[in-house]
């Protein structure tokens, strides 16, 4: 009979030691530091806290985040669609918008936005060969808003379309190779095969992309956009309250940044197990068999 293996015993080293004596001492020092320095004005920091004109910069953050990703998720998908096209036209204008979105500052495409319309004042939109079309003022369409959710959105797709993109060249050959014999088209194979199978690699990395972008949105308060920090901003510049000001931005970014972190790694870790049995499985094919059907029936 073979005994069991007992579980190994970590022996804490002096070199251990010393640095958890290290950070003891980090932690003291910032917490006296914290407490002592009457300049942090932790009572200015609780009246603003939950001060009326802050809570309605929070708020329109989380719906630039919604509008933003929920934009970007779709465009990006486009992309990624385009991205690996056999059309190499296609391709390579796809690489071309990634390329240049991600080659540039994201500061630099909403200011570029923002002042659209000194390149083209007034755009026509009709149908082609026909005298059916209607002006539109662009000075008075691309608002700061407008501008801000237009350049975040089509800075975050070049980003998402790598990430699914990412996703489509995780899915295992074997399962493109049965959807082929099957006799499936391509977009059938794409919406029944690749897309789903693609989501445990896709989704957690869309997750950190949706915390960053939460966060990127403070950019857009140069543009005179009432969110989060652009919202501290007017009030300090009124009351000279600086630094409290700001602890008040960052702690509401930390907050929401954590409450964001949590369902966030709910989905890492379904996914993760998922990805572990598909692993499992020996490398079986196990294409879903409405795609089974829906292949064969064309």
């Amino acid at each position: 009979m073979q005994a069991t293996e007992k579980p190994r015993v970590h022996r804490r080293g002096t070199l251990e030691y010393l640095a958890w004596g290290l950070c003891l001492l980090v932690l003291v020092a910032v917490a006296y530091t914290l407490t002592s320095n009457e300049n942090y004005q932790w009572g200015v920091v609780a009246q603003y806290f939950t001060a009326p004109t802050v809570l309605k910069g929070l708020v329109l953050t989380l719906v630039l985040t919604a509008l933003t990703m929920f934009f970007g998720t779709i465009l990006g998908l486009v992309i990624a669609i385009l991205r690996v096209s056999k059309v190499r036209p296609v391709m390579l204008l796809a690489s071309g918008y990634i390329t240049f979105f991600r080659g540039t500052p994201v500061l630099v495409q909403l200011i570029f936005w923002f002042n659209i319309a000194a390149l083209y004042p007034n755009i026509r939109i009709g149908i082609p060969f026909t005298s059916i079309s209607q002006a539109v003022d662009v000075n008075a369409l691309m608002s700061a808003t407008t501008a801000a959710i237009v350049g975040l959105s089509l800075n975050v797709a070049a980003y998402l379309a790598e990430i699914i993109r990412g996703g489509f060249a995780s899915v295992d050959k074997g399962q493109l190779e049965a959807a082929d014999s099957l006799g499936m088209s391509g977009r059938t194979k794409l919406w029944r095969i690749i897309i789903p199978q693609s989501m445990p690699t896709v989704i957690p990395a869309v997750g950190n992309q949706v915390i960053g972008m939460f966060k990127e949105t403070s950019l857009v308060s140069v543009l005179g956009v009432a969110e989060l920090l652009q919202s501290v901003q007017l009030i300090y510049a009124r009351t000279y309250q600086t630094i409290p000001l700001l602890i008040v931005a960052c702690l509401w970014y930390m907050v929401m940044t954590l409450a964001l972190s949590y369902p966030q790694s709910l989905i890492e870790k379904k996914y993760s197990r998922s990805k572990s049995r598909v692993a499992t499985g020996a490398g079986a094919v196990q294409i879903p068999l409405d795609a089974r059907l829906g292949g064969e029936a064309r």
